[in-house]
Parts: C-alpha cells; sequence; structure tokens
C-alpha cells in the first residue's frame, strides 16, 4: 500500500509539473518575478506581417516567433466579428446601465451613488472633503460629462434630450468652491465637445442638431469659464490657485500651493473656447500658467516637480513622475500641437519626452530583446534624477497611449503590458501599486479609464487582436466585480473586491466610451473621414482649421502701420505695476513707440470680438493689468 502512496504521489507531482510548465510563459510575462523590476507582461502575439502603425523598432515585435503555450494561442487567435459585435454592446449596455441609474436615481445632483442608488452633491457640512468637493459643484455633473459619449454611440434621441435638459436646468451661479482642474476638463470640456457635435455640419455621428439651438452650451461654457478666471488673479507667477468659488473667486484661505498636472492641464479647454469665441483671454491665461511651469523646470535635468507654491514658484513637491500630478501636463502639450498647431507647444513636449526617457525611464533599451530589466518609468528627483519610491500609479497608464500619438509603439507596447498584468492579476488596477513589494500601496480601484484608453490607441495603432481580448478581459472585470444594484461602483480594494459608494463621472465619459470604441469598428469616429481627438477626460473634439486659424489678427488686425499680430505665442509679460503699455512697430510708424492703453483700446478696430471691450474677462485683465500679449519679433512683447 506504501509504495501505490508513492506512485500516486510522483503521478499527482508530474501532473502538477506539466501544468506548471504549460503556464510558465504566462506567469513569466504576466506577473512580476523579477526582484526590482516589474516584467513587461506578455509579448503581443506574431502577426503575417508588421501592422500599419507598428513602424520603426516597434515592427521588430511583430516578427517574433509565436509561442506554442496556451498563452500565446488563445490572444493571437483572430477575433470573430459576432464576439466583437456582442463586445460592443455589452459596453454600451455598461454605459446604458450607470447612464439611466443616474438619471434615475441621482440627477439633478452630481454624481450616483450605486450602491444605496441615490445622488450625491457637495459635502456641505465638510469642507475639506476635497476628495468629493473638488469635482462635485451641483450642476448636474455626470449628465454633463456623459453629453458626447451619448453622440459616439449614436444615440441621437438621448443626446438630444441630455443636451435640453442641461440648457433648461443647469446654472453655474453656484455657491460651490470646486477645482479648477476638474471643473475644466469635465464640464467646460464635454460643453465644448457637445457644442461642436451640434453645429458640425457633415453631422458624422447622425442627426445631433438640436432645433432652434442658439450656442447655448457654447454660452454655458463661457459662463463658467468666466468664473475660473480668477484663479489667475493675484498670483505672482501666473500659476493660478487650485480651486476657486464659482460665485465669490478664490477663497481667502485658499492654498499656494498647486500640482503641476493641475495648473498645466488647462489650455486644450481654454484654447478651444477662446478660439470658437474669438476671444483670446482664456487661452492666454492658460498658455501663460504653462510657461511659466515650463520656466521653473530643472537645468540639470530638464524635469518638473509635481506640486508648485504659486507665489514664489518653489517646488514644493520633487517627484517627477508621469503618473498622479503631473501626467496630463505632458498629454496637452502634445495634443495642444495637434489641435492648435502651435510649434512651440511641440518643441516643449519633444524637450520633455527626451528628459523623461533620460531620467524617468529604467530598463534596456529594447522592450522585448537585449540584456537587463524591461523598460519601466518610474518617480525621481526631478534635480538629481534619483530614484524617489517604488511606486507607480493607475494614473500612469495613459502613457502608452500617449506614446502611440507619437509614435513610439514598441515602448507603448511594452509599458501597457504592464499594466495590463497587473490587471490580470488583480481584475482591476490599484491605485497605487509598488513594483519592489509587487502589491498594492493603496488598493481602490475607482473605475479609472487610463488602461482602456491606452488598449483602444494600441489597438487603433497596430490593429493586433491581443488588444481586443484585452478589452474583453477589463470589460469582463468591470461586469464582475464593480457592477452594483444601480449602476457600477469603485471598489474600495482590488484584492478584497470589497465596494465603495460612487461611480464618478469619468467612467461614462471614458471608460465606457473607450470599451465601446475598441469594438466598434465602424464608428464614425473611425470611418467618417473627419479627424478626432480626445481630451484628457476623453471628450471628443474634432480636428479641423477652425482651431488653427490666426484669430487673434481679428483683434489686432493689419491696419494702416502694418501691424499684424502673430496669433497664440504670447510671451509672459512684465506684471508690475508699472507696467510700460508699448507697442513695438506701433504709432507714428516708429518702433517702440509708448501709446498709453485707453488711447490704444479706442483706436483699435475690433471687427469680430466687439463684446471684449465691455466683457467681464476684459475687465479682469484689464482691473489686474493682465494685456494680451504676442510675440511682436526681435524677442519683444506686444502688451495690449
Amino acid at each position: 500500500m506504501r509504495w501505490r502512496s508513492v506512485v500516486l504521489g510522483l503521478l499527482l507531482l508530474r501532473l502538477g509539473l506539466q501544468a506548471l510548465l504549460a503556464l510558465l510563459p504566462a506567469l513569466a510575462r504576466g506577473l512580476c518575478l523579477h526582484p526590482r523590476l516589474p516584467c513587461p507582461g506578455p509579448r503581443p502575439p506574431a502577426l503575417p506581417g508588421p501592422p500599419a502603425g507598428a513602424a520603426g523598432r516597434g515592427a521588430r515585435l511583430w516578427g517574433a516567433a509565436a509561442g506554442g503555450d496556451e498563452y500565446e494561442r488563445r490572444y493571437s487567435g483572430a477575433f470573430p466579428p459576432q464576439l466583437r459585435a456582442r463586445l460592443r454592446d455589452a459596453a454600451r449596455g455598461m454605459f446604458v446601465f450607470g447612464y439611466d441609474s443616474y438619471m434615475e436615481h441621482a440627477f439633478p445632483r452630481d454624481e450616483l451613488d450605486p450602491l444605496h442608488c441615490r445622488g450625491r452633491g457637495p459635502d456641505r457640512r465638510d469642507p475639506s472633503n476635497l476628495n468629493i468637493n473638488d469635482v462635485l459643484g451641483n450642476y448636474s455633473l455626470t449628465l454633463i460629462d456623459a453629453l458626447d459619449t451619448l453622440a459616439v454611440m449614436g444615440n441621437s434621441s438621448e443626446f438630444q434630450k441630455a443636451v435640453k435638459l442641461v440648457i433648461d436646468t443647469v446654472s453655474f451661479d453656484k455657491d460651490s468652491t470646486v477645482q479648477v482642474f476638474e471643473a475644466t476638463i469635465r464640464v467646460l470640456g464635454s460643453l465644448l465637445s457637445a457644442h461642436i457635435i451640434i453645429t458640425d455640419t457633415k453631422q458624422p455621428f447622425g442627426d445631433m442638431t438640436i432645433k432652434d439651438y442658439d450656442n447655448e452650451l457654447l454660452h454655458l461654457a463661457h459662463d463658467l469659464a468666466v468664473r475660473l478666471l480668477p484663479a489667475f488673479e493675484n498670483t505672482k507667477t501666473g500659476i493660478p490657485y487650485p480651486r476657486v468659488n464659482l460665485k465669490k473667486g478664490v477663497p481667502p484661505d485658499s492654498h499656494n500651493e498647486t500640482c503641476t498636472a493641475g495648473a498645466g492641464s488647462l489650455l486644450v479647454e481654454f484654447g478651444i473656447l477662446s478660439r470658437l469665441l474669438g476671444d483670446s483671454t482664456f487661452e492666454w491665461v492658460a498658455r501663460r500658467a504653462v510657461k511659466a511651469l515650463w520656466s521653473l523646470r530643472s537645468n540639470n535635468t530638464g524635469l518638473l516637480g509635481n506640486v508648485v507654491n504659486i507665489q514664489t514658484g518653489h517646488w514644493v513637491g520633487k517627484q517627477s513622475g508621469l503618473g498622479a500630478g503631473s501626467d496630463s501636463f505632458y498629454e496637452y502639450l502634445l495634443k495642444s500641437y495637434i489641435l492648435f498647431g502651435e510649434k512651440e507647444d511641440l518643441d516643449m513636449f519633444n524637450s520633455a519626452y527626451q528628459n523623461i526617457q533620460n531620467h524617468l525611464r529604467r530598463g534596456r533599451e529594447a522592450c522585448n530583446e537585449g540584456e537587463g530589466d524591461p523598460p519601466l518609468y518610474v518617480n525621481v528627483n526631478m534635480y538629481t534624477g534619483q530614484l524617489m519610491n517604488t511606486w507607480i500609479d493607475s494614473l500612469q497608464a495613459f502613457f502608452p497611449g500617449l506614446q502611440v500619438l507619437i509614435g513610439d509603439v514598441e515602448d507603448a507596447i511594452c509599458l501597457h503590458a504592464f499594466y495590463y498584468a497587473i490587471w490580470k492579476r488583480y481584475g482591476a488596477l490599484p491605485e497605487r501599486y509598488n513594483w519592489q513589494l509587487q502589491a498594492p500601496d493603496v488598493p481602490f480601484y475607482p473605475l479609472r479609464p487610463e488602461l482602456v484608453e491606452s488598449t483602444y490607441l494600441l489597438y487603433q495603432a497596430t490593429k493586433n487582436p491581443f488588444y481586443l481580448h484585452v478589452g474583453m478581459d477589463i470589460l469582463q472585470s468591470l461586469e464582475k466585480y464593480t457592477k452594483a444594484k444601480c449602476g457600477y461602483a469603485t471598489l474600495h480594494h482590488v484584492v478584497e473586491k470589497t465596494k465603495e459608494d460612487r461611480m464618478e463621472s469619468f467612467f461614462l465619459s471614458e471608460t465606457c466610451k473607450y470599451l465601446y470604441l475598441l469594438f466598434d469598428e465602424e464608428n464614425p469616429v473611425h470611418r467618417s473621414g473627419n479627424k478626432f481627438m480626445f481630451t484628457t477626460e476623453g471628450h471628443v473634439v474634432s480636428v479641423d482649421g477652425r482651431f488653427r486659424s490666426s484669430l487673434w489678427e481679428d483683434i489686432l488686425p493689419a491696419g494702416e502701420h502694418g501691424l499684424k499680430a502673430k496669433p497664440s505665442e504670447p510671451k509672459a509679460a512684465n506684471f508690475s505695476s508699472n507696467v510700460s503699455n508699448t507697442l513695438p512697430g506701433a504709432g507714428e510708424g516708429q518702433p517702440g513707440h509708448t501709446e498709453p492703453l485707453g488711447g490704444l483700446m479706442q483706436r483699435v478696430p475690433f471687427r469680430n470680438v466687439k463684446h471684449l471691450r465691455s466683457s467681464p474677462e476684459m475687465h479682469f485683465l484689464q482691473q489686474h493689468k493682465w494685456h494680451h500679449v504676442w510675440d511682436a519679433g526681435e524677442g519683444e512683447t506686444c502688451p495690449l
């Protein structure tokens, strides 16, 4: 009997070893087994040839021989059209369930509590609850944030109904203190996106026009932006305060510290608004903030920190990374160039990207070949480039998508695979993951979209069905672990799968949208012939000539003296009390002629922007000696 036990034990051991060998390739890629750095995740499977968008170094990945293990067989197979259609419908159903639950149980409040089926607004009892109050302004946030998702999914009737509801019920005349960044990307960006969709003569998403529409969404966007302008007041650097009260301006007890992403990621929305209105105010203040931050980068590394004092310009947070506090600053340098075509934005991005590669990137040069650890972007000291900690956060998962936009596909594949490996382990991305301990540091997951976004963009770049499988895994995990009685809930702990009673608005505006687009190959975003860009909140914006035209020439047109201001290249002016109102090249035809501001204002023929002379934002700029400035050549500035 004893020998039978031995034989049985050996047999079981053999079966166990066979199973382990079969799973070993997947484990080696999908789990982080290196003692210091994580593995890059599964190698994307081989295709017959390099797919569209996988040019350059990235093409080498596609020539690799396909392995024979079960993991690669699963991911390298064709993705049936019927399965893709079912997943597209499932993504739409996910959005519909969340949206309908919000409208039924939460509207007109800002967010849905999906566990208790009720609405949520600002926390009036605890003003220090910034996690809530920074985002919720008592202006039906989730409805506004979801507008363009309705259009992208082709639901014209609900889009039109939602737009009319926003027009009829939303007001920003609220005693709410909100974060400038959150109000800009979630609310201002969505209003502008929906306005562009409504007024698009091509109507690529179907008939999204609104009967008797009179630019109401644009007016709402303008009203909100004017209420955000006080954040740029009384700041010595031009970097805005982080928060503003929509009725009263900057709170008297406001902090003088803000994060790089929060202050430097306003240019896309403010720039679109300026160019739609023909009013340079909003783009100018946003661009000035970007340049102020850029001027504070380290002379040694070229890196920026993540928290800065807006009065002194001193870095309070010296961590330089790609996650929270920094992420969308880099994103908007590139996207501002894509949208507006301003070369200085591209120059700043290229310089920043090179500094990131030089100081934040660790590991071997190539993703899937060579000696050393696979690549990873870490958090470092902005002055020295030395490692500051051993965690990364889930927001960093946006970066592969940004790399796709600049053509660095191989690195994007590698970094995306690392985040997907974490998702596979937990069925979600923890807010912070410690790559040395191989465990979550901050274990909650608030339904963030960044990994889905990068998955979608990588699929568009490569057409590799691997990314459809990734999307399917993500969608199934969300359904399994986050679905609640009335919507989808934040995971309080990615290991224990406990839930929190909150569905943030970006779940509908981004997570569901990117999942839907991943599986909807025939969507107008892909097939209409239009060019689209997504804001950092996932709002779709058409890339067209309207946003690249020299609108500021309408403010200072070429007149009798031949003056013609170059648009969109403002340079920081001297905002001291004795600022010189000098207009180089103006007046009597003499360079450097000085003219009083009042006289210049009376002489300039405001054509398409007559409202500027009495508008709240012009009053704001005049009151605080903040003037429109353009490059006047030879390094001089031209304040108005």
